[in-house]
């Protein structure tokens, strides 16, 4: 079992940045791919980036391309997502999901991954 825990949500403007972490305890190693996704209510889930075990792999949806980092730090078991130039279309609870399945061309899909956080609201105002 590996338990994921996002932090790092809030309330900005456009324009703005945000930093969120998921913080993964329980059965982790380094090799576990990790993901973020979103959703709005009344939406399916959305996938934002994904990253490999070891972070030389990372994917981006065509929406946040350009503007989103994601990072992680595997001596913490914590995987990042810089925002920046936040848009009011990126409002949507975050979530951050991860699997201990090799890395493969599925990143995309929720259901690659096994393991997901209880989510982290980010609200962005114009």
């Amino acid at each position: 079992q590996v338990l994921l825990v996002e932090s790092g949500g809030g309330l900005v403007q456009a324009g703005g940045s945000l930093r969120l972490s998921c913080v993964a305890s329980g059965r982790t190693h380094s090799n576990y791919a990790a993901g973020w996704f979103r959703q709005v209510p009344g939406k399916e889930r959305e996938f934002v980036a994904a990253i490999s075990g070891s972070g030389g792999s990372t994917k981006y949806a065509d929406s946040v391309k350009g503007r989103f980092t994601i990072s992680r730090d595997n001596t913490k078991n914590t995987v990042y997502l810089q925002m920046n130039s936040l848009k009011p279309e990126d409002t949507a609870v975050y979530y951050c999901a991860a699997t201990l399945a090799r890395w493969s061309n599925r990143y995309y899909s929720s259901t690659f991954y096994d393991y997901w956080g209880q989510g982290t609201q980010v609200t962005v105002s114009s």
